[in-house]
């Protein structure tokens, strides 16, 4: 059976997979939502949704450093990457290992794709289609909500020392517009590298402190206030910001009930 990922690359597979591997949490928690739980054979130490998951199944690292002796050892019949969680080099080493089905997501119609893609190769396809449905029906409703709202702008922040916020060609990115707000530094690219004197900061009616990759405390809060007295500044759930896959039928409550 052959099939492609979403970077088009060609994956050939002798049957359904029933050995799985995964090296990305939003990835590893949509498995599950699949009703794939019993196949999965082995995750990363950062896929703590459902939280009992490392606790029954073989943990092969991090996103970014992996044991390839734990992988080969499990013999899976497919590993699951992303485009940008994973690096060429961890993909290299796994070429030889098992056939490696590739996730590139910037939209929510993205995420809808990925979801469809693992309902076929894993021949989950009613539990994917039931999804997917669910989140249109939930995105809806949202966009719904949103339309007599006025748009605010807002700075979201990844981490610190040094300051580093989420612009253009982010999953956030996409995922701040889908909130109904506007990212005052869209015109910048990936995740740059600011100082709390930049102008674009003046423009945000709401600075966010994301509890990931950072994980923002309240006291970080303080140093904003300092220098910004009249903004509203919080910590918000970076998993609702960045997490894709099943996540994305929490995101828009998350939205609904924290800013409207």
């Amino acid at each position: 059976m052959k099939y492609l990922d979403q970077l088009n690359r060609n994956i050939v597979l002798e049957h359904i997979p029933k050995r799985i591997v995964s090296l990305v949490p939003s990835q590893t928690e949509l498995l599950v939502d699949l009703g794939l739980e019993n196949d999965l054979v082995g995750v990363t130490k950062f896929c703590v949704h459902p939280n009992h998951l490392r606790k029954h199944k073989t943990v092969v690292g991090g996103t970014k450093q992996i044991h390839l002796d734990k992988i080969k050892a499990l013999r899976p019949d497919i590993i699951l990457c992303n485009k940008e969680e994973n690096t060429k080099e961890i993909i290299k080493d796994l070429e030889d290992v098992a056939p490696i089905h590739i996730s590139d997501l910037d939209t929510v119609e993205d995420c809808l794709e990925l979801i469809k893609m693992y309902g076929t190769i894993f021949n989950s396809s009613k539990n994917a289609s039931d999804l997917i449905e669910a989140i249109k029906i939930e995105r809806q409703k949202f966009q719904s909500a949103l339309q007599s709202k006025k748009k605010k702008k807002v700075a979201y922040f990844i981490w610190k020392n040094p300051w580093m916020v989420a612009a253009s060609n982010t999953f956030i990115n996409t995922m701040i517009n889908e909130a109904g707000f506007s990212n005052v530094f869209e015109s910048e690219a990936r995740y740059p590298e600011i100082d709390l004197e930049d102008s674009k900061l003046k423009e945000a009616d709401l600075i966010f402190l994301s509890s990931e990759p950072y994980p923002f405390k309240t006291k970080d809060i303080e140093v904003f206030r300092e220098q910004f007295p009249l903004k509203n500044i919080s910590i918000v759930d970076g998993e609702m910001f960045s997490w894709y896959g099943s996540r994305l039928l929490k995101s828009y409550k998350y939205f609904q009930t924290s800013f409207y």
